[in-house]
């Protein structure tokens, strides 16, 4: 692809085409001076879907609910990593010489095309975060036999190739193959991650939406298999680079990151270090829970699954500079909620991405668990630092287990509720229209990939697909659902409430 140092790149048919011929939108005026304004098309049509809307009412890590404060949900999350992802693929965008030579030569790096990936990015996740993921995935596999599952980066695809609908019937949302392609964080089936980034637990689209990524993809032909687009990758590295510090924020704001456990765990680690390198692994996490042990755990599994990039003095400086400026600068003083105390959390979050965004690196034949853009060295282990404070001191706690293990069950008894309703001859007409429409696409599918891929799916009996996909839709459906509407759901199905107009809303 052609380019001109600081300007758009040149049009490219199949980076811009959409899947079938689209009826004609309106063009503003801003997008009639634009290079690419089908790309500005894809981001509007991700933001007023409903599916978009309705991650506002989907949880981060605790729902607000369940905290009873504001925090980050999964639509706050999608606008912050539209708005860093944005900043870097500008920066890397308008690079002149080698770099800008790279940029175009592996299919460009747009702007607009990497904010309406970052968009779409977590259009997949269910109801109660990543909890809510993990249960899913077990009972599609256990309840109905599906044996990829479920994994919301793959029903991401699934929903903008297929389930969200704007103008055509059978194509989703009808995005861009530049768009379409920039959301395969994971761009392989289940199982075939290998030792990429992710491995065999994560993957971006389900056997059902192979042909969709294969258009996409073929787009960029200088992408190897297996291998993230640029805009992909920087996507990624935004998605990072806000997870690591918003939950951060959530958790000190609401005064959960108790300052003198967490130096404890940074002082004992450094002071013992030593000792702590000599332990082998089964000792090492026999005492898990004594303080600076979790830090050397994360130090064990950095280093055995991303040897091409850990480095032990690069961690040591990410410990203190975490420590320094987080555990005795940020959590010294308990945020009260006055002005100030939002102006140093504030400068300390805008001076933390701008350090990240500045440590972007692009790479032409990156590490297989890399993509052609990555943070460098130093700042690869500062973001797995962060990550760290509330995977180990929030993640962890046995409140919050319990309140996801209640959450898991309102989950089970929904796909129970709506499978046996299915399944009943007398009452099966009645079910909500969009899961049995829904069913009704997933069979399409199934029976397409009969005809057309016959050797990823594990049988050619037509019953048996046909169970399948009311299995497949049923998920597709109770994925969809916000937290409230899941809730309600569970009530009205058990006969637990009196609500019947409000809390069916939506059916």
């Amino acid at each position: 692809m052609a380019t001109t140092a600081g300007t758009d790149p040149a049009f490219d048919p199949a980076r811009d085409a959409r899947v079938a011929r689209r009826i004609a939108e309106p063009i503003d005026e801003l997008q009639a001076v634009e290079r690419h304004p089908e790309y500005r098309v894809d981001v509007e049509r991700i933001r007023f879907s409903p599916y978009y809307s309705r991650l506002s009412a989907v949880t981060q890590v605790i729902s607000q609910t369940g905290a009873g404060l504001a925090v980050h949900n999964r639509l706050t999350h999608s606008i912050k990593v539209a708005a860093v992802a944005r900043a870097i693929a500008t920066h890397l965008s308008s690079r002149d010489g080698e770099d800008g030579r790279l940029v175009a030569e592996l299919g460009g790096c747009h702007p607009v095309v990497v904010q309406a990936a970052a968009a779409a990015h977590d259009l997949g996740h269910p109801p109660f975060g990543h909890l809510g993921e993990q249960t899913l995935d077990r009972l599609a596999r256990e309840r109905f036999g599906l044996a990829e599952g479920f994994e919301g980066n793959a029903q991401t695809y699934r929903i903008i190739t297929r389930l969200d609908e704007h103008d055509e019937p059978g194509v989703g949302l009808n995005l861009t193959a530049a768009v379409r392609a920039a959301v395969l964080k994971y761009p392989w089936l289940r199982g075939q991650g290998g030792a990429r980034r992710g491995g065999g637990g994560k993957f971006s689209y389900y056997a059902l939406d192979i042909a969709d990524q294969r258009a996409a993809l073929s787009a960029y032909p200088r992408i190897e298999p297996g291998q993230q687009t640029l805009e992909c990758s920087v996507m990624d590295i935004a998605d990072d680079i806000a997870y690591s510090l918003h939950d951060l924020d959530d958790f000190y704001r609401a005064g959960l990151l108790d300052q003198a456990i967490i130096s404890a765990e940074f002082r004992t680690w450094r002071s013992e270090l030593h000792h702590l390198r000599d332990l082998d692994l089964p000792e090492l996490m026999a005492g898990e829970r004594a303080p600076g042990r979790s830090l050397e755990l994360l130090w064990r599994r950095l280093a055995q699954k991303d040897p091409w990039i850990a480095d032990t003095d690069a961690f040591d400086e990410a410990v203190a500079k975490v420590s320094a400026e987080v555990v005795d600068g940020l959590l010294l003083q308990p945020f009260d909620g006055s002005l100030a105390a939002e102006r140093g959390l504030a400068r300390f979050t805008s001076g933390w991405i701008a350090h990240l965004q500045s440590r972007v690196r692009l790479h032409r034949s990156p590490d297989v668990r890399s993509g052609h853009v990555s943070l460098d060295r130093t700042a690869w282990h500062e973001v797995a630092v962060l990550k760290f404070l509330h995977q180990r001191f929030i993640l962890h706690r046995p409140d919050l287990a319990v309140y996801q293990r209640g959450r898991a069950a309102v989950l089970e008894r929904l796909v129970d509720g709506f499978a046996a309703w299915l399944d009943d001859p007398y009452d099966a007409r009645r079910g909500p229209r969009r899961l049995v429409d829904i069913v009704d696409l997933a069979t399409d599918d199934y029976m397409r990939l009969r005809v057309e891929e016959p050797e990823l799916l594990d049988t050619d009996d037509a019953t048996r697909l046909r169970r399948l996909a009311v299995g497949r839709g049923i998920i597709d459906y109770v994925a969809s659902l916000t937290d409230a509407q899941a809730s309600s759901l569970d009530a009205l199905l058990a006969g637990q409430t009196e609500r019947l107009w409000e809390a069916g809303q939506g059916l």
